[in-house]
């Protein structure tokens, strides 16, 4: 994911996430046989669809949306790729290898857990490369995952 240079590129890989997180929870229904935790990750895989419509729309409202004059171009496009690469959904592999998990309860939602939290923390990043009257709809992306997060906790 290296080399991001334009805010909408951001919201690019914003969308790269949600789409895993949809292929992970849809997975995770499939595979599980506990009808609580097969409605849970129902729910989460529609969040998932539902941020990345968010984010579609975002993107073609903002166009090719320079960097804030702030950021460090490298610095920032370092750290970002960095956010994307270590972001656990990205570590499992790529969609075909996340269609394919396997694991246990526990790991599962350990697994489903650190994407909600890496998801947070880039969301919360990103939100600062979006102009001012754009960045409620990336907060409000970030208070549901932090919601989702409290529930898989609830659920471990």
């Amino acid at each position: 994911m290296a080399g991001i240079f334009k805010a909408t590129d951001i919201l690019l890989a914003a969308q790269e996430v949600e789409t895993r997180g949809e292929v992970f929870y849809n997975r995770l229904v499939e595979t599980t046989t506990d009808e609580k935790l097969k409605d849970t990750y129902r729910f989460l895989a529609g969040e998932e669809r539902k941020h990345r419509e968010l984010f579609r729309k975002l993107y073609e409202r903002l166009g090719q949306v320079e960097l804030p004059a702030w950021a460090e171009e490298d610095e920032y496009a370092s750290y970002l790729s960095f956010l994307i690469d270590s972001h656990t959904l990205f570590r499992l592999g790529d969609v075909d290898k996340i269609r394919a998990y396997a694991g246990t309860r526990e790991e599962a939602l350990e697994t489903a857990m650190g994407f909600e939290k890496d998801t947070i923390l880039f969301f919360t990043e990103m939100r600062e490369f979006v102009p001012e009257g754009e960045k409620k709809y990336v907060q409000e992306c970030i208070e549901e995952e932090r919601s989702h997060l409290r529930l898989l906790a609830s659920m471990l």
